[in-house]
């Protein structure tokens, strides 16, 4: 190994200690993957111990926890990072004992030698096999109810039954585990490869019920002929469309527009989470306030008027609930509340410029990540009159997504050739709302080209002003 990498660091910095490679640092490894966080279970001073390591890293060590004496050790630059914690139980084998899945309770020698398995966990991982290390596994912390589904998920491993149960008996007691503990985990659900089946062993578990119960209150809510499930299910077929879309854009929108729309969608947003997890939030609330919003008219016709303003008050309430960053709440809340706005376009095509303009400018600044949810919500969506309804929407959204892209590049969209000032000055009026509503039609004005110099732009203005 590199005289660079973290595991090599750390068997040189603490040679002579009793320490061991834990849990994730070791399954990773037998798995093939690559990981930037290492977990070390240290007799003696742990303290000193993950200070000697910062050291050498030319990194910072601090406390994880007073109760139970874990220290954590980040590089600059975050490039890996470690975590020591004593050994529990006075021994290895009664430190593993204590931990909660088989394929996480196998450890290394840290100095070297064979490896310690007492659970069978190299035997499960083989098999692709997630099971608790002893029913007690839950009872010690209830959120490994969530890491059962995340494990699952994240790694392609299948929960036994009797480790489904045992989480299942336990699920109730989520509802004393810490917020910010419960998003680091429901993150990691959606951001897995197979989201879709993490969040059905919440369900199984009933998890979902105690985290995030308004997704499972969207069951046996029924919608208009022009869907063809219920809004749980169109739910989830929304966020696989998502998913579908977030790993092939050149799909929907050709090759130059889908690498550039992937490009977007990797971009790091809030919350350890990419523009494209943020997505998948987004699709999984978008039609959160459907329940509260519904009602049928005197025709028997399904409505959900205004289940988009409110699903956006939904959205900020339930992961402000969850201890989310006030970035990830208005991108997800502004997902949700504008979601609607290119399928009320698509009678308008070609839509004028001045009609262009105005929903970029209304989605800003999610208005290309709106436009992908719009599609996936779409796609997902096949009752009558589908594949007319979707090859019209998808057609605008073809049309849409390059003007989208464009509004979020360096220089944004066209700016006045006037600034407020300079209109305010040449017009002879105060600056206040009507200069606000003036410079707003001239930058409408200056999108569709109809408003190209600045002298233009004060006749224009000064027409509008009357």
């Amino acid at each position: 190994m590199s005289a660079q990498d973290p595991l090599d660091l750390a068997r040189r910095t603490l040679a002579g200690a009793d320490a061991w490679l834990v849990g994730g640092s070791v399954r990773d490894r037998l798995l093939g993957r690559r990981t930037t966080d290492l977990d070390l279970a240290v007799t003696g001073d742990v303290a000193k111990a993950a200070r000697a390591l910062a050291r050498a890293a030319h990194g910072a060590a601090f406390p994880l926890s007073e109760d139970f004496g874990a220290w954590r050790v980040v590089v600059r630059g975050g490039a890996w990072q470690a975590d020591l914690s004593p050994l529990l139980g006075g021994s290895i084998a009664a430190d593993l004992g204590q931990r909660d899945f088989t394929v996480n309770a196998i450890a290394e020698p840290l100095a070297g030698g064979e490896r310690v398995d007492p659970h069978g966990g190299e035997r499960d991982l083989a098999q692709r096999r997630l099971q608790m290390v002893s029913p007690q596994s839950f009872k010690s912390d209830p959120l490994r109810v969530m890491r059962l589904a995340r494990f699952a998920c994240e790694l392609d491993l299948k929960p036994d039954l009797a480790t489904v149960e045992a989480a299942e008996d336990r699920h109730e007691a989520l509802a004393g585990v810490a917020a910010e503990r419960v998003f680091a985990e429901l993150k990691r659900i959606v951001a897995a490869p197979d989201a879709l089946g993490g969040l059905a062993l919440l369900e199984r578990t009933g998890a979902l019920e105690v985290v995030l119960p308004e997704l499972p209150a969207l069951a046996g809510v029924e919608q208009s002929h022009y869907h063809h499930l219920d809004v749980y299910e169109h739910t989830l077929a929304v966020l696989r469309e998502t998913i579908a879309l977030e790993r092939d854009p050149a799909a929907i929108f050709g090759a130059r527009r889908g690498a550039a729309v992937a490009k977007l969608l990797a971009e790091p947003l809030a919350d350890d989470l990419t523009r494209a997890t943020a997505l998948r939030f987004g699709a999984l609330l978008h039609d959160i306030a459907k329940p509260r919003t519904r009602a049928v008219t005197d025709a028997g016709r399904v409505t959900f008027y205004g289940h988009d303003e409110l699903g956006a008050e939904l959205a900020r309430e339930i992961l402000t609930r969850l201890h989310a960053s006030e970035r990830l709440r208005a991108h997800v809340a502004a997902l949700v509340r504008h979601h609607l706005r290119l399928g009320f376009l698509v009678r308008e095509r070609p839509l004028p410029p001045r009609v262009e303009h105005g929903y970029l400018k209304a989605c800003a600044p999610v208005e290309v990540d709106v436009t992908l949810l719009s599609v996936a919500d779409r796609l997902a969506t096949r009752g009558r009159r589908a594949e007319e309804a979707i090859e019209a929407h998808l057609a605008l959204a073809r049309e849409l997504i390059g003007p989208a892209l464009a509004w979020r590049a360096p220089g944004g969209p066209p700016r006045p050739p006037v600034r407020g000032d300079e209109l305010a000055d040449a017009l002879g009026i105060r600056p206040g709302p009507r200069l606000g509503e003036l410079l707003a039609e001239l930058e409408a004005a200056t999108y569709a080209g109809e408003v190209r110099t600045r002298a233009e732009a004060i006749a224009h203005a000064r027409e509008r002003l009357g």
